[in-house]
Protein backbone atom coordinates (compact mmCIF):
# COMPACT_ATOMS: atom_id res chain seq x y z
CA UNK A 1 0.00 0.00 0.00
CA UNK A 2 1.45 3.38 -1.02
CA UNK A 3 2.20 5.79 1.79
CA UNK A 4 0.85 9.30 1.68
CA UNK A 5 3.50 12.02 1.37
CA UNK A 6 4.00 14.00 4.51
CA UNK A 7 3.81 17.78 4.78
CA UNK A 8 6.61 19.74 3.09
CA UNK A 9 9.65 20.37 5.20
CA UNK A 10 10.10 23.93 6.48
CA UNK A 11 12.74 26.11 4.85
CA UNK A 12 14.64 28.66 6.90
CA UNK A 13 13.76 32.15 5.73
CA UNK A 14 11.37 30.63 3.14
CA UNK A 15 14.41 30.21 0.88
CA UNK A 16 13.41 28.71 -2.44
CA UNK A 17 9.72 28.71 -1.52
CA UNK A 18 7.29 30.08 -4.13
CA UNK A 19 4.88 32.08 -1.99
CA UNK A 20 2.57 33.35 -4.71
CA UNK A 21 2.21 34.48 -8.30
CA UNK A 22 2.91 37.90 -9.78
CA UNK A 23 3.16 39.49 -13.22
CA UNK A 24 5.14 42.52 -12.01
CA UNK A 25 8.77 41.45 -11.73
CA UNK A 26 10.90 38.50 -12.84
CA UNK A 27 14.41 37.68 -11.63
CA UNK A 28 16.67 35.16 -13.32
CA UNK A 29 19.19 34.56 -10.57
CA UNK A 30 21.40 32.32 -12.72
CA UNK A 31 21.70 34.63 -15.72
CA UNK A 32 21.57 37.80 -13.66
CA UNK A 33 18.50 39.28 -15.31
CA UNK A 34 15.85 41.65 -13.93
CA UNK A 35 12.57 42.15 -15.81
CA UNK A 36 9.67 44.55 -15.11
CA UNK A 37 6.37 43.57 -16.76
CA UNK A 38 8.26 41.84 -19.60
CA UNK A 39 10.79 44.66 -20.16
CA UNK A 40 14.44 44.08 -19.31
CA UNK A 41 15.54 46.53 -16.62
CA UNK A 42 18.75 47.15 -18.59
CA UNK A 43 16.71 48.52 -21.50
CA UNK A 44 14.52 50.58 -19.22
CA UNK A 45 17.55 52.05 -17.44
CA UNK A 46 19.11 53.05 -20.76
CA UNK A 47 16.05 54.42 -22.54
CA UNK A 48 13.20 55.06 -20.12
CA UNK A 49 12.46 57.35 -17.17
CA UNK A 50 11.43 56.58 -13.62
CA UNK A 51 7.96 58.02 -14.20
CA UNK A 52 7.45 55.70 -17.18
CA UNK A 53 8.56 52.71 -15.11
CA UNK A 54 6.22 53.68 -12.26
CA UNK A 55 3.35 53.81 -14.73
CA UNK A 56 4.42 50.44 -16.14
CA UNK A 57 4.45 48.82 -12.70
CA UNK A 58 1.01 50.16 -11.83
CA UNK A 59 -0.74 49.67 -15.19
CA UNK A 60 1.19 46.78 -16.83
CA UNK A 61 1.91 48.85 -19.95
CA UNK A 62 4.12 51.78 -20.88
CA UNK A 63 2.29 55.11 -21.00
CA UNK A 64 1.40 57.15 -24.04
CA UNK A 65 2.79 60.66 -24.18
CA UNK A 66 -0.52 62.02 -22.86
CA UNK A 67 -0.73 59.47 -20.06
CA UNK A 68 2.85 60.20 -19.00
CA UNK A 69 2.24 63.94 -19.03
CA UNK A 70 -0.87 63.55 -16.89
CA UNK A 71 0.92 61.33 -14.38
CA UNK A 72 3.85 63.74 -14.10
CA UNK A 73 1.43 66.58 -13.41
CA UNK A 74 -0.29 64.48 -10.74
CA UNK A 75 3.06 63.68 -9.10
CA UNK A 76 4.08 67.34 -8.97
CA UNK A 77 0.68 68.37 -7.61
CA UNK A 78 0.84 65.75 -4.85
CA UNK A 79 4.38 66.64 -3.78
CA UNK A 80 3.35 69.60 -1.62
CA UNK A 81 2.82 68.17 1.87
CA UNK A 82 -0.38 69.12 3.72
CA UNK A 83 0.17 71.82 6.36
CA UNK A 84 -0.93 69.44 9.11
CA UNK A 85 1.66 66.88 8.04
CA UNK A 86 4.42 69.50 8.10
CA UNK A 87 3.30 70.62 11.56
CA UNK A 88 3.64 67.07 12.87
CA UNK A 89 6.93 66.55 11.03
CA UNK A 90 8.39 69.52 12.90
CA UNK A 91 7.70 67.68 16.16
CA UNK A 92 9.88 64.70 15.17
CA UNK A 93 13.22 65.05 17.01
CA UNK A 94 16.02 66.26 14.74
CA UNK A 95 18.13 63.31 15.89
CA UNK A 96 15.53 60.73 14.89
CA UNK A 97 16.63 57.94 12.57
CA UNK A 98 15.28 58.89 9.11
CA UNK A 99 13.66 55.51 8.45
CA UNK A 100 11.90 55.69 11.81
CA UNK A 101 10.66 59.17 10.86
CA UNK A 102 9.43 57.85 7.51
CA UNK A 103 7.60 54.93 9.12
CA UNK A 104 5.76 57.33 11.42
CA UNK A 105 4.99 60.03 8.89
CA UNK A 106 3.66 57.72 6.18
CA UNK A 107 1.16 56.55 8.76
CA UNK A 108 0.30 60.20 9.41
CA UNK A 109 -0.23 60.79 5.68
CA UNK A 110 -3.17 58.36 5.76
CA UNK A 111 -5.12 60.78 7.96
CA UNK A 112 -4.79 63.52 5.33
CA UNK A 113 -5.50 61.41 2.25
CA UNK A 114 -8.88 62.24 0.65
CA UNK A 115 -9.25 58.60 -0.49
CA UNK A 116 -8.36 57.09 2.88
CA UNK A 117 -11.69 55.27 3.27
CA UNK A 118 -11.92 54.16 -0.37
CA UNK A 119 -10.25 50.85 -1.25
CA UNK A 120 -11.30 50.80 -4.91
CA UNK A 121 -8.62 50.36 -7.58
CA UNK A 122 -8.96 53.93 -8.86
CA UNK A 123 -8.65 55.34 -5.34
CA UNK A 124 -5.62 53.16 -4.67
CA UNK A 125 -3.98 54.31 -7.90
CA UNK A 126 -4.41 57.89 -6.67
CA UNK A 127 -2.92 56.89 -3.31
CA UNK A 128 0.04 55.26 -5.08
CA UNK A 129 0.75 58.53 -6.91
CA UNK A 130 0.43 60.56 -3.72
CA UNK A 131 2.74 58.22 -1.78
CA UNK A 132 5.29 58.30 -4.59
CA UNK A 133 5.26 62.10 -4.50
CA UNK A 134 5.01 62.54 -0.74
CA UNK A 135 7.73 60.16 0.43
CA UNK A 136 10.57 62.16 -1.20
CA UNK A 137 8.93 65.34 0.08
CA UNK A 138 8.93 63.92 3.63
CA UNK A 139 12.57 62.81 3.45
CA UNK A 140 13.74 66.14 2.07
CA UNK A 141 11.61 68.24 4.46
CA UNK A 142 12.91 66.29 7.46
CA UNK A 143 16.49 66.72 6.27
CA UNK A 144 16.08 70.46 5.83
CA UNK A 145 14.24 70.96 9.11
CA UNK A 146 16.95 69.20 11.11
CA UNK A 147 19.48 71.52 9.47
CA UNK A 148 17.45 74.59 10.43
CA UNK A 149 16.27 75.18 6.85
CA UNK A 150 12.82 75.70 5.39
CA UNK A 151 11.19 72.83 3.44
CA UNK A 152 10.68 73.55 -0.24
CA UNK A 153 7.90 72.90 -2.71
CA UNK A 154 8.57 70.82 -5.86
CA UNK A 155 9.31 72.64 -9.09
CA UNK A 156 7.17 72.19 -12.19
CA UNK A 157 10.18 72.15 -14.51
CA UNK A 158 11.94 69.19 -12.88
CA UNK A 159 11.34 65.46 -13.12
CA UNK A 160 10.84 63.20 -10.12
CA UNK A 161 14.54 62.53 -9.50
CA UNK A 162 15.55 66.12 -10.16
CA UNK A 163 12.88 67.38 -7.79
CA UNK A 164 14.09 65.06 -5.02
CA UNK A 165 17.62 66.48 -5.29
CA UNK A 166 16.22 70.02 -5.42
CA UNK A 167 14.06 69.45 -2.34
CA UNK A 168 17.12 68.11 -0.50
CA UNK A 169 19.74 70.65 -1.54
CA UNK A 170 17.76 73.78 -2.44
CA UNK A 171 19.33 74.09 -5.89
CA UNK A 172 18.66 72.27 -9.13
CA UNK A 173 21.24 69.58 -9.85
CA UNK A 174 23.17 69.20 -13.06
CA UNK A 175 20.97 67.30 -15.56
CA UNK A 176 23.56 64.51 -15.71
CA UNK A 177 23.30 63.97 -11.96
CA UNK A 178 19.51 64.10 -12.04
CA UNK A 179 19.47 61.55 -14.87
CA UNK A 180 21.84 59.31 -12.91
CA UNK A 181 19.44 59.34 -9.94
CA UNK A 182 16.56 58.68 -12.34
CA UNK A 183 18.37 55.51 -13.46
CA UNK A 184 19.03 54.53 -9.84
CA UNK A 185 15.31 54.89 -9.14
CA UNK A 186 14.48 52.68 -12.13
CA UNK A 187 16.86 49.97 -10.91
CA UNK A 188 15.45 50.11 -7.37
CA UNK A 189 11.78 50.29 -8.34
CA UNK A 190 10.92 46.65 -7.73
CA UNK A 191 12.56 43.33 -6.94
CA UNK A 192 9.98 40.56 -6.78
CA UNK A 193 8.99 39.14 -3.35
CA UNK A 194 11.79 40.70 -1.30
CA UNK A 195 11.20 41.07 2.43
CA UNK A 196 9.59 44.52 2.38
CA UNK A 197 7.40 43.80 -0.64
CA UNK A 198 6.23 40.53 0.87
CA UNK A 199 5.36 42.24 4.15
CA UNK A 200 3.34 44.83 2.19
CA UNK A 201 1.44 42.05 0.45
CA UNK A 202 0.79 40.23 3.74
CA UNK A 203 -0.72 43.42 5.15
CA UNK A 204 -2.75 44.10 1.99
CA UNK A 205 -4.01 40.51 2.01
CA UNK A 206 -5.94 41.28 5.19
CA UNK A 207 -7.67 44.05 3.18
CA UNK A 208 -5.97 46.67 5.26
CA UNK A 209 -5.33 49.98 3.48
CA UNK A 210 -2.46 50.95 1.18
CA UNK A 211 -0.85 53.28 3.73
CA UNK A 212 -0.76 50.49 6.32
CA UNK A 213 0.81 48.14 3.78
CA UNK A 214 3.40 50.79 2.93
CA UNK A 215 4.21 51.30 6.62
CA UNK A 216 4.74 47.54 6.94
CA UNK A 217 7.13 47.67 4.01
CA UNK A 218 9.03 50.65 5.43
CA UNK A 219 9.38 48.95 8.80
CA UNK A 220 10.79 45.89 7.05
CA UNK A 221 13.17 47.90 4.85
CA UNK A 222 14.44 49.64 7.97
CA UNK A 223 16.16 46.44 9.12
CA UNK A 224 19.92 46.30 8.48
CA UNK A 225 19.63 42.93 6.74
CA UNK A 226 17.42 44.49 4.06
CA UNK A 227 17.65 48.23 3.45
CA UNK A 228 20.54 49.30 5.62
CA UNK A 229 23.36 47.61 3.72
CA UNK A 230 24.12 50.65 1.57
CA UNK A 231 24.87 52.69 4.69
CA UNK A 232 27.07 49.88 6.00
CA UNK A 233 29.05 49.94 2.75
CA UNK A 234 29.84 53.64 3.18
CA UNK A 235 30.81 53.13 6.82
CA UNK A 236 33.23 50.44 5.68
CA UNK A 237 34.68 52.69 2.98
CA UNK A 238 35.13 55.54 5.46
CA UNK A 239 36.84 53.13 7.86
CA UNK A 240 39.21 51.94 5.14
CA UNK A 241 39.99 55.48 4.06
CA UNK A 242 42.62 54.79 1.40
CA UNK A 243 43.22 52.20 -1.29
CA UNK A 244 46.38 50.87 0.37
CA UNK A 245 44.31 49.89 3.42
CA UNK A 246 41.73 47.85 1.51
CA UNK A 247 43.66 44.58 1.54
CA UNK A 248 44.48 44.42 5.28
CA UNK A 249 40.98 45.54 6.32
CA UNK A 250 39.19 43.09 4.04
CA UNK A 251 41.50 40.25 5.02
CA UNK A 252 40.82 40.97 8.71
CA UNK A 253 37.04 40.89 8.08
CA UNK A 254 37.29 37.63 6.19
CA UNK A 255 39.54 36.08 8.84
CA UNK A 256 36.94 36.96 11.46
CA UNK A 257 34.29 35.32 9.24
CA UNK A 258 32.22 38.46 9.18
CA UNK A 259 29.97 39.56 6.33
CA UNK A 260 31.22 42.26 3.98
CA UNK A 261 28.33 44.63 3.21
CA UNK A 262 27.36 44.94 -0.43
CA UNK A 263 28.06 41.31 -1.37
CA UNK A 264 25.89 38.25 -1.81
CA UNK A 265 22.20 37.89 -2.51
CA UNK A 266 19.50 35.35 -1.70
CA UNK A 267 18.37 35.12 -5.35
CA UNK A 268 21.33 35.93 -7.61
CA UNK A 269 23.98 33.29 -8.27
CA UNK A 270 25.93 35.70 -10.43
CA UNK A 271 26.43 39.44 -10.43
CA UNK A 272 23.40 41.50 -9.53
CA UNK A 273 22.44 43.15 -12.87
CA UNK A 274 21.83 46.44 -11.08
CA UNK A 275 25.43 46.48 -9.86
CA UNK A 276 26.70 46.66 -13.45
CA UNK A 277 24.96 49.99 -14.05
CA UNK A 278 25.87 51.39 -10.67
CA UNK A 279 29.56 50.51 -11.03
CA UNK A 280 29.82 52.56 -14.23
CA UNK A 281 27.73 55.34 -12.71
CA UNK A 282 29.90 55.48 -9.60
CA UNK A 283 33.02 55.90 -11.68
CA UNK A 284 31.51 58.55 -13.94
CA UNK A 285 29.99 60.61 -11.13
CA UNK A 286 33.14 60.40 -9.03
CA UNK A 287 35.28 61.66 -11.89
CA UNK A 288 32.76 64.37 -12.71
CA UNK A 289 32.81 65.58 -9.10
CA UNK A 290 36.62 65.50 -9.04
CA UNK A 291 36.58 62.93 -6.23
CA UNK A 292 37.04 59.40 -7.63
CA UNK A 293 38.22 58.04 -4.28
CA UNK A 294 34.94 56.38 -3.29
CA UNK A 295 34.71 54.55 -6.60
CA UNK A 296 38.35 53.49 -6.38
CA UNK A 297 37.90 52.19 -2.84
CA UNK A 298 34.73 50.32 -3.80
CA UNK A 299 36.36 48.79 -6.86
CA UNK A 300 39.32 47.58 -4.80
CA UNK A 301 36.99 46.10 -2.17
CA UNK A 302 35.13 44.28 -4.93
CA UNK A 303 38.35 42.89 -6.45
CA UNK A 304 39.66 41.70 -3.08
CA UNK A 305 36.38 40.06 -2.05
CA UNK A 306 35.89 38.35 -5.40
CA UNK A 307 39.46 37.04 -5.36
CA UNK A 308 39.19 35.67 -1.83
CA UNK A 309 35.59 34.42 -1.65
CA UNK A 310 34.06 34.63 -5.13
CA UNK A 311 31.05 36.46 -3.69
CA UNK A 312 29.34 38.71 -6.23
CA UNK A 313 28.43 42.33 -5.47
CA UNK A 314 24.79 43.31 -5.01
CA UNK A 315 22.96 46.56 -5.63
CA UNK A 316 24.16 48.12 -2.36
CA UNK A 317 27.90 48.04 -3.09
CA UNK A 318 28.01 50.82 -5.65
CA UNK A 319 24.78 52.64 -4.78
CA UNK A 320 26.61 53.88 -1.69
CA UNK A 321 29.30 55.78 -3.61
CA UNK A 322 26.71 56.94 -6.16
CA UNK A 323 24.66 58.57 -3.41
CA UNK A 324 27.82 60.08 -1.92
CA UNK A 325 28.68 61.70 -5.25
CA UNK A 326 25.20 63.24 -5.34
CA UNK A 327 25.68 64.86 -1.94
CA UNK A 328 23.05 62.70 -0.23
CA UNK A 329 23.61 62.32 3.50
CA UNK A 330 24.62 58.78 4.48
CA UNK A 331 21.74 58.33 6.91
CA UNK A 332 19.33 59.08 4.03
CA UNK A 333 20.58 56.24 1.81
CA UNK A 334 17.86 53.81 2.89
CA UNK A 335 15.10 56.42 2.76
CA UNK A 336 16.29 57.28 -0.76
CA UNK A 337 15.88 53.59 -1.59
CA UNK A 338 12.29 53.87 -0.31
CA UNK A 339 11.69 56.94 -2.51
CA UNK A 340 11.98 54.56 -5.48
CA UNK A 341 10.70 51.27 -4.04
CA UNK A 342 7.34 52.77 -3.05
CA UNK A 343 6.32 52.26 -6.69
CA UNK A 344 7.01 48.53 -6.47
CA UNK A 345 5.35 48.21 -3.07
CA UNK A 346 2.18 49.93 -4.25
CA UNK A 347 2.13 47.92 -7.51
CA UNK A 348 2.23 44.71 -5.48
CA UNK A 349 -0.48 45.98 -3.15
CA UNK A 350 -2.68 46.73 -6.16
CA UNK A 351 -1.99 43.26 -7.54
CA UNK A 352 -2.76 41.64 -4.17
CA UNK A 353 -6.08 43.47 -3.93
CA UNK A 354 -6.93 42.42 -7.48
CA UNK A 355 -6.88 38.68 -6.74
CA UNK A 356 -6.76 38.48 -2.98
CA UNK A 357 -6.37 35.52 -0.69
CA UNK A 358 -5.33 35.91 2.94
CA UNK A 359 -1.65 35.01 3.32
CA UNK A 360 -1.50 32.58 6.20
CA UNK A 361 1.35 30.04 6.09
CA UNK A 362 1.83 27.19 8.54
CA UNK A 363 4.75 26.52 10.85
CA UNK A 364 6.36 23.34 12.07
CA UNK A 365 5.83 23.20 15.82
CA UNK A 366 8.96 22.29 17.80
CA UNK A 367 7.73 22.79 21.36
CA UNK A 368 6.47 20.26 23.92
CA UNK A 369 3.05 18.56 23.88
CA UNK A 370 0.70 17.15 26.54
CA UNK A 371 2.00 19.17 29.48
CA UNK A 372 -0.14 19.07 32.62
CA UNK A 373 -1.27 22.32 34.18
CA UNK A 374 -0.17 22.80 37.82
CA UNK A 375 -2.14 25.37 39.90
CA UNK A 376 -0.06 28.31 41.01
CA UNK A 377 -0.30 27.44 44.74
CA UNK A 378 1.36 24.09 44.02
CA UNK A 379 4.32 25.49 42.06
CA UNK A 380 7.61 25.94 43.92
Amino acid sequence: MATQPGPPKPTDGLEGVIAGTSSICFIDGVKGRLVYRGYDADDLAQHSTFEEVAYLLWHASLPTRAELGAMRADLRAAGALPAGVLDLLKKIPAGAQPMAMLRTMVSVLAHFDPDAADNSRQANLRKAIRLTAQIPALVAAFHRLRAGQTPLRPRDDLGHAGNYLYLLHGTASDPEVARALDVVFILHADHEFNASTFSARVTAATLSDMHSASVSAIGTLKGPLHGGANEEVMRLLEHIGSVDRVEPVIMDILAAKKKIPGFGHRVYRTEDPRARFLRTMSQRLGERAGDPRWYQLTRKVEEMTMAQRRIFPNVDLYSSSVYRSMGISMDLYTTTFAVSRITGWTAHVLEQYGDNRLIRPMSEYTGPLDRTYVPIDRRD
